[in-house]
C-alpha cells in the first residue's frame, strides 16, 4: 500500500491493512475513530458482548483470562500495530479475555456494524480484510501450536523424571510400588498371577572401595542395561536404591519368573564391565559382577502389595545367606 497522507504510520503498517490499496485504506479508516485509554482502564472484559474491533496505535495492553480457581492469568501482551476483538464480531461470541491498558494507550476503533457495512458494500475490501485476519490467526495458531508442543514435551520430561531413576533410566521405587498397588486394586491378581523379582549385586561396595564411586556407578548402569534388554513390554524394571533392583512381571507364574531371574543372573555374571583402574587413570580393568535374586508370586505368596515385597525380599536374603550368586523363590 502506498503511503496515505496524514495517516498514522502504525495504522498504515498494521497487518489488518496489508492487502489494501491507499484508496481502500482511506475508505476503511473513514469509519474508524480514535480513543484514548488511561493506565489500568479496561478496553473490554471477558464475557462482554463483542461490538467493536481495535488497532493499538501507541502504548501497550495486556490480555487476561479467569482461571478455574478464580485467579486471573496473563495470556499475552498487545503491541502497537496489533488488531484485536475481531473474532467476537465475526463469530458473534462473547469476549474471550479481558483487555487492560498497561499504560496510557491510543487505539483506533471500528464498530461491528461498520465492519459489516464495509464487507457488504465493498466486498473486495471485505475479502482483503478477512484474508489479513485469517493470515494473522494462522500465525497465532502456529505460535500456540509451538507453545503447546513445548508444554507437552516439558510435561513428558517432567513425568519421566518423576517416575524414573536418573542414573540408570530404569523406573524408580515409587513407580514400582504404585504399579504393584494398582495391580492388586484392579483385581488382576489371581489366575493371571504376578511375580516380583528382588535383586542386588554381590559385594559391589568392594568395587567402590577399590576403584571409586564412578566405577561403581558404571557397574550399576551396566546391570540396568541388562534388565532393559531382558524384560518384556509391560514388565517393570526398577532401581530401588544403590545396587538394589526389582523386576515386576505381570501374568507370570513362579516357573517363568525363575527362568527370567536365572537369565538375569547369568547375563550379569557373563557381562564384564570395563572401569578405570583408579580414579582419573586411563588404564582400565575388567570386572565381573555377580548378583543374588529372590522371587515371590501372587497370590501364592501374598495377597497384597506389602506382603509380595516382603516375600520377595525374604527370598533374596536367603539367596545371599546361602552363598550369593543364586536365585531363591519364596516358600
Amino acid at each position: 500500500m502506498s503511503t496515505a497522507p496524514n495517516a498514522d504510520p502504525v495504522l498504515i503498517h498494521s497487518p489488518l491493512f496489508a492487502e489494501l490499496s491507499e484508496l481502500e485504506f482511506n475508505a476503511v479508516t473513514a469509519f474508524m475513530e480514535r480513543r484514548r485509554f488511561i493506565k489500568d482502564e479496561k478496553i473490554f472484559s471477558e464475557g462482554d458482548k463483542g461490538e467493536d474491533m481495535f488497532i493499538l496505535l501507541s502504548g501497550s495492553l495486556s490480555a487476561h483470562r479467569v482461571q478455574l480457581d478464580g485467579t486471573q492469568r496473563l495470556m499475552f501482551d498487545i503491541v502497537p500495530g496489533s488488531f484485536f476483538g475481531e473474532m467476537s464480531i465475526i463469530a458473534n461470541e462473547p469476549r474471550s479475555a479481558t483487555i487492560t491498558a498497561k499504560e496510557t494507550s491510543d487505539l483506533m476503533v471500528l464498530q461491528g456494524i461498520d465492519f459489516y457495512r464495509i464487507v457488504f458494500e465493498h466486498p473486495m475490501i471485505g475479502v482483503k480484510i478477512l484474508t489479513s485476519i485469517g493470515a494473522v490467526q494462522n500465525t497465532w495458531l502456529n505460535q500456540i501450536s509451538g507453545h503447546l508442543k513445548e508444554l507437552v514435551t516439558w510435561g513428558e520430561t517432567a513425568r519421566r523424571r518423576a517416575i524414573t531413576d536418573e542414573l540408570t533410566g530404569l523406573y524408580n521405587k515409587s513407580f514400582l510400588e504404585e504399579s504393584i498397588k494398582d495391580k492388586f486394586k484392579l483385581g488382576s491378581i489371581g489366575a493371571r498371577k504376578l511375580s516380583l523379582i528382588m535383586m542386588d549385586l554381590d559385594r559391589v561396595h568392594e568395587v567402590n572401595d577399590t576403584y571409586g564411586t564412578l566405577a561403581g556407578d558404571k557397574v550399576i548402569v551396566a546391570v540396568a542395561e541388562i534388565l532393559k534388554h531382558i524384560t518384556r513390554m509391560g514388565d517393570i524394571a526398577a532401581r530401588l536404591s544403590g545396587d538394589e533392583y526389582a523386576v515386576l512381571l505381570p501374568d507370570t507364574d513362579g516357573k517363568d519368573a525363575l527362568r527370567v531371574a536365572e537369565h538375569i543372573r547369568q547375563d550379569v555374571m557373563n557381562t564384564p564391565v570395563q572401569v578405570s583402574k583408579s580414579p582419573g587413570s586411563k588404564e582400565t580393568v575388567e570386572l565381573k559382577v555377580k548378583t543374588s535374586l529372590g522371587i515371590a508370586v501372587a497370590p501364592a505368596h501374598a495377597s497384597n502389595e506389602r506382603d509380595l515385597a516382603f516375600a520377595a525380599d525374604s527370598a533374596l536374603r536367603r539367596a545371599k545367606e546361602q552363598g550369593r550368586n543364586r536365585v531363591e523363590i519364596a516358600r
